[in-house]
């Protein structure tokens, strides 16, 4: 990308331009000026804006969340904007005042300047402003740039908000809706804004941290101990000589740490290590740890209070935690386990648990049932440690993800330090060592760690973060954001006294347990690159000069791991339970939606309130929140459905048959295709609450709705008198109830799409299509076409759509004039490109490159290598790909074909062919399958291919077919075949039976439709192997080809009674080539143009 660079600052001056005013080299300084300087791009991010969001609040706070970048030194800013120069940009080089910051990578950090100058901003974060009006104003998206030598704050990035100013010769009053804000005023040619000294809002102390507080610091770097500890420490001698001052509230502390009622002090207590062992798992947690960790467990010795933490990505770890744990203090300290007291979790009570510890004669101590507080000591362990992860982060920049390695700190930290427990310190009783503590740093400091090799003109040193001691080496855990990874080194320059005198970057971290069965991992934020590492990270040792005998196996960074699992369209923002909702910031819209649900009950009187019957079960309820988009992503619905949780119905007794049917997507787009061609009318209609039109025949109970109990009745249940979503007979029982209401309205159901009905009357053609609730109709008559619509809305809620744009998640586009109809899921493609954050990956031609080959070969083998990829999203970005591929996309069906065979065991090779597909699709997302736009004569041509032994596992060959109708594809399939083919003919000759077998349907379905005459003459099938085309017209005896399978033979039988007609093709003509091999980029859009794969001007 050609960046574009304009004149900034250069040596603490404003470059003139034409011959306006100069500028003050005075530190501390900012000045406005009428030549005020144009500004640069900033890394990739050029010429994008946040959306802006900027209300004043009941404080009076003024958001502003364009793209800004913000400087302070003293109190003086420069004002700059379009009326005094061109710049819409500000920049800063302050540190503090950042009330939170987010690391950038080195895609969005190259900042120019001057005559070419290269700086780099190192961050963005909210940053505020007091003002001398008393008024605050806080920024978003504020860039850190510390090598900046003047300040300025761009007055266009106002002026947008809606602030204007007053001017005359001698200063400048700026306001927003008759409220004065602040006045700049002239200083040698220049606009100075003065501010009052800038605090925060909510400071707790006012006075400067500073490293010669070295009480306050240890207090940091202990990890936010208390106070009574520091002071036995200090009076111990552990922390060397200084004078202890007791310090104002630590503002993390108040942040990080509650309030509660201390547990009940346990009154058994071992005599000897290892006595007892108190154990407990915390978790899962709101948050992923790097490495997928959303767990951890503890281990405590009762008699020195040491304790071991392990992180765990599944509860089920627990076992094999313990006999680690076991192993390793058994052997250390050569004593046994004799007790293991734990609460009655279910990781605790398994046979295999049991019987290990039967086998090496420990006790299991389990406590009473729901009273996990007589575990006290491990109960107030966890929240000791979480206590000190929060404060610990609440400081520091890091993104939340790293709180594994903050929990691992605090455990570190915690076994240095005294208890009320025990005189010594754990770690004393645990080794009989004092503690050294003189090493000890504090937790998310920023630091420069020394590079292992360098070249001259490149830094000695990289920018890191410290975030850990390591276990089995002497040295420091650093993190390295530019690289983003973790590493070892012996040590580094530590900016502690630039730590403490920062404030809080984040208001609060919100690491919290959650609910087992409602959890969906939230992902961090990362700066945007085509690759972004997750843990396990490779942990790499630096060495320095002096520690060259140091040996270690060096890995390169795991960059292909890259992205964790996160909520399907989580830019929504859906609320997952009740609770969620009636607290959020759209609790207002949630409420309404659940009222309006509720409503839809009782209308349809849905259920009635009853005791509950003896040796009958309530089954439970849920309510589901949903945003509903246009076809552009905006939200226009906000849905409340309330389910019942049919997971615990019983067969037989409350539900027995539950299939219900739903249009096939191929229906669908045949009837489109027509559509087109003959320029039928195409509506659409949503049924509201259908499930509540379906009738039950068994008798089935439901607790209350959450949010909704009966105050008068609250012990009674419903018992339910229609159907409800979320019933494992819900769907049935509204599809036959639909199913005989239309047919009073004289409606057909087709006999080979049950969801598709027609009513024919002369010349008058009509259809309709049902998709669950949604319902296409399609015809040439309005006024029939109307009183189906009057019908429908007798017998159920109707909500009318009007003319037919989007469809399951489906784009409809419309020119009628040309008789033409295109399918684009545009939007859909950027959801899941923004989900696996491919969003602003390189863009791609073709969905696989030709000559890739994949095979089992390429899984990993080794645990550690398994788990690594088990991080990885690949079944879920299969899945999304998929839905795409069936819609609308054929082009993509051979390679989500092939990649999706390693599902159970993917490698990296198999993840990178799958991201460039995502690759490929976010640069053809605009394209539309497209029917008609030609007057030939509307017919059904199909087209086969095979590519012979293709895997490389069991030596099968590649089958395709794709089927077009009016232009476009309507029914495509690439599948690996199911027997060995010994030769190219008998691959193809099996392809060819596959496609004659859709042939078949394709022809019994169209002709029932009555509208495509062409339909009554067999249907082309091409192919380009002219052995299969022999063989599939009359049977040849041949000993290569004896062999085949009877079934694939019945290619004959179909082509013997006229349903179709098989051709001979040349393999350059064939368009079903792309389903079954990658192909050069030309070959590969020819074809996929030549099914109707097109881009549209959709502006007309």
């Amino acid at each position: 990308m050609k960046t574009e660079t304009k004149d900034v600052l250069k040596n603490g001056e404003v470059k003139k331009k034409r011959g306006h005013g100069n500028t003050s080299k005075g530190k501390g300084q900012v000045l406005a000026t009428l030549s005020a300087p144009n500004v640069y791009d900033i890394g990739k991010g050029k010429g994008k804006k946040v959306k802006p969001n900027r209300i004043i609040t009941e404080n009076q706070y003024f958001k502003c969340y364009e793209v800004a970048v913000f400087h302070r030194i003293g109190d003086s800013f420069l004002l700059e904007g379009s009326s005094f120069g061109r710049s819409r940009v500000d920049l800063t080089r302050a540190f503090q005042g950042f009330k939170r910051r987010e690391m950038l990578g080195k895609d969005r950090s190259n900042l120019r300047v001057g005559e070419g100058q290269m700086l780099v901003a190192e961050s963005i974060g909210s940053y505020s402003l007091s003002l001398p009006s008393g008024l605050v104003l806080e920024l978003e998206n504020c860039y850190y740039v510390p090598r900046m030598i003047k300040n300025v704050i761009s007055f266009d990035l106002l002026v947008d908000q809606g602030f204007y100013y007053k001017y005359d010769y001698k200063l400048i009053s700026c306001f927003k809706n008759d409220i004065f804000y602040f006045k700049a005023t002239p200083s040698n040619g220049l606009y100075v804004l003065n501010l009052q000294e800038n605090r925060e809002v909510y400071h707790i102390s006012k006075r400067s941290k500073n490293i010669e507080d070295q009480t306050y610091l240890w207090h940091c770097r202990l990890g936010h101990i208390n106070k009574k500890r520091i002071e036995k420490l200090q009076k111990g001698g552990l922390l060397g000589p200084f004078d202890f001052k007791p310090f104002d509230n630590c503002e993390s502390c108040l942040s990080g740490k509650m309030t509660k009622q201390p547990f009940n002090k346990d009154n058994e207590r071992a005599n000897d290590l290892l006595g007892i062992i108190h154990t407990d798992v915390c978790g899962p947690f709101s948050h992923e740890a790097r490495g997928g960790y959303r767990y951890f467990i503890t281990f405590t010795d009762d008699f020195s209070r040491y304790g071991y933490v392990y992180l765990m990505r599944h509860k089920s770890e627990a076992f094999e935690r313990f006999k680690e744990f076991q192993n390793e203090v058994q052997n250390q300290l050569d004593k046994k386990i004799k007790f293991l007291r734990s609460d009655r979790g279910g990781e605790y009570l398994s046979q295999e648990f049991n019987n290990h510890l039967i086998e090496c004669g420990i006790v299991s101590q389990l406590t009473p049932p729901y009273t996990p507080q007589m575990n006290g000591v491990s109960e107030r362990r966890n929240r000791t440690l979480l206590d000190m992860v929060r404060s610990m982060m609440c400081r520091s920049s890091l993104p939340v993800s790293f709180w594994g390695h903050a929990l691992e700190t605090a455990a570190h930290i915690l076994n240095k330090v005294p208890t009320k427990s025990v005189e010594q310190t754990p770690y004393e009783i645990w080794t009989g060592k004092k503690p050294k503590l003189s090493f000890l740093k504090i937790w998310g400091c920023e630091v420069y760690v020394k590079r292992p090799t360098s070249e001259k003109l490149k830094p000695k040193s990289d920018k890191c973060f410290f975030v850990g001691y390591p276990k089995t080496t002497v040295g420091y855990y650093f993190y390295n954001p530019t690289e983003n990874k973790v590493f070892v080194a012996r040590g580094g320059d530590f900016l502690e006294d630039k730590f403490l005198n920062t404030e809080d970057t984040r208001n609060d971290v919100d690491l919290q347990e959650v609910e087992e069965d409602d959890t969906s991992p939230i992902v961090e934020p990362v700066a945007q690159q085509e690759y972004v590492e997750t843990q396990p990270e490779t942990v790499e040792e630096v060495q320095t000069q002096d520690l060259r005998r140091s040996t270690r196996i060096r890995q390169e960074p795991d960059r292909y791991l890259g992205f964790l699992v996160s909520q399907d369209d989580g830019d929504l923002n859906e609320p997952t339970s009740y609770g969620e909702a009636v607290s959020g910031s759209e609790s207002e819209q949630w409420q309404e939606a659940m009222k309006a649900e509720m409503q839809s009950m009782y209308d349809n009187q849905v259920w009635e309130l009853t005791d509950l019957p003896q040796h009958c079960r309530a089954v439970g309820r849920k309510w589901v929140f949903k945003k509903k988009t246009d076809m552009d992503g905006n939200v226009h619905t906000f849905k409340a459905r309330l389910v019942a949780k049919g997971f615990t119905q019983t067969h037989g007794i409350d539900y027995d048959e539950t299939f219900s049917p739903v249009a096939m997507l191929k229906s669908i787009r045949i009837l489109m295709a027509i559509s087109a061609y003959f320029n039928y009318e195409i509506w659409q209609m949503d049924v509201k609450t259908a499930f509540l039109n379906g009738k039950l025949t068994e008798d089935v109970y439901m607790e209350q709705p959450e949010g909704f109990i009966d105050p008068k009745n609250p012990n009674k249940v419903c018992k339910l008198l229609k159907s409800i979503y979320g019933l494992k007979q819900a769907s049935r029982s509204w599809n036959l109830h639909f199913d005989e209401r239309i047919k009073e309205f004289g409606f057909a159901k087709s006999e080979f799409e049950p969801c598709v009905y027609t009513k024919f009357s002369g010349s008058i053609v009509t259809f309709l299509v049902l998709y669950v609730d949604d319902i296409l109709l399609i015809g040439n008559d309005v006024p029939t076409l109307q009183s189906v619509k009057t019908w429908l809305s007798k017998c159920f809620q109707m909500k009318d759509l009007g003319e037919a744009a989007y469809i399951l998640g489906i784009k409809i586009y419309r020119n009628r004039s040309r008789r033409l109809i295109g399918l684009s899921q545009s939007t859909y493609i950027d959801k899941i490109l923004k989900r696996f954050r491919m969003d602003e990956s390189k863009k791609g031609f073709i969905p696989m490159q030709h000559g890739i080959v994949l095979s089992k070969a390429q899984c990993p083998v080794s645990s550690e290598d398994q788990d690594k990829m088990k991080l990885i999203p690949y079944a879920s970005a299969i899945g999304s790909i998929m839905y795409a591929m069936l819609c609308t996309r054929p082009d993509v069906a051979y390679s989500i074909s092939v990649t999706s065979r390693y599902q159970q065991n993917p490698g990296e090779a198999h993840w990178v062919a799958v991201k460039n597909i995502l690759k490929c699709m976010r640069r053809t997302k605009e394209m539309f399958l497209v029917f008609g736009g030609s007057e030939d004569e509307i017919s059904v041509t199909g087209y086969t291919d095979a590519s012979f032994q293709t895997d490389k596992d069991d030596f099968r060959s590649q089958s395709g077919y794709v089927f077009t109708l009016n232009g476009g594809a309507i029914s495509w399939k690439s599948s690996k075949q199911d027997t060995i083919a010994d030769s190219t003919t008998e691959a193809e000759y099996i392809a060819a039976s596959d496609a004659a077998k859709e042939a078949v349907w394709l022809r019994s379905f169209i002709t029932d439709l009555r509208v495509v005459a062409s339909i009554s003459r067999p249907i082309d099938i091409y192919c380009d192997n002219s052995g299969a085309v022999a063989q599939a017209k009359e049977p040849r005896e041949h000993h290569k080809s004896r062999h085949v399978l009877r079934k694939y033979h019945l290619i004959r039988e179909i082509i013997g009674r006229g349903d179709v007609r098989i051709c001979k093709i040349p393999t350059d003509e064939n368009v079903a080539d792309p389903l079954t091999k990658p192909l050069a980029r030309a070959k590969h859009e020819g074809h996929t143009s030549s099914i109707g794969m097109q881009y549209l001007d959709t502006s007309s």
